[in-house]
């Protein structure tokens, strides 16, 4: 049985980033989730497959990266739930309420994200990463206002130990009106 497994490498470098990608994918059977530049002029690869490939190409990447990586993140075990909120095809029943977590770093939130998740029965509505975003991310996610506020406080807290919690909010009952414009995507 297959295990699955996140890797994300941020560089201070697009050129770095593109050949570093190249390196990860010829060293292991792995899945490109995302690669491309991101604010203001980094650059990011983000990766998927089983854990051992993963780590394999994680390995590879930091080391070929040297002195131009930023940040990176090898979460083995990830929940089934984080791929599908970073690619935009997450499948939501009802939104109830609402919390959201912005970071100032993009491993931050996926690592975060994947506590929440792990920490209460919430689910994640989306996660972005950096794009547009001046290098930051947020995740939102929905379920039981108990719920809501159990992920947020675990996942919150991780991330303020490290200094990098931008904000977090908790919408208890979200307008019709917030939901209908689509604030997520």
């Amino acid at each position: 049985m297959k295990k699955p497994a996140l890797g994300l490498i941020e560089f201070k470098s697009v050129a770095r980033g593109i050949a570093t990608t190249d390196v990860m994918v010829k060293k292991s059977d792995i899945n490109i989730l995302a690669t491309h530049p991101t604010c203001p002029g980094k650059y990011m690869v983000l990766i998927g497959g089983d854990v051992g490939e993963v780590e394999a190409a994680m390995k590879a990447g930091v080391a070929f990266a040297g002195d131009l990586l930023i940040n990176d993140l090898f979460l083995p075990l990830v929940s089934e739930t984080v791929i599908p909120a970073i690619t935009g095809t997450a499948q939501i029943g009802e939104i109830k309420s609402i919390g959201i977590i912005e970071t100032f770093s993009i491993a931050s939130a996926v690592q975060a994200a994947d506590i929440a998740v792990k920490t209460a029965p919430v689910e994640l509505i989306e996660i972005r990463l950096a794009n547009g975003l001046g290098g930051k991310a947020y995740f939102v996610f929905t379920g039981e206002l108990f719920d809501v506020e159990a992920a947020l406080e675990a996942a919150g807290g991780f991330v303020k130990k490290d200094g990098l919690l931008a904000c977090q909010e908790v919408i208890a009952s979200p307008h019709p009106d917030l939901l209908a414009k689509g604030f997520y995507w």
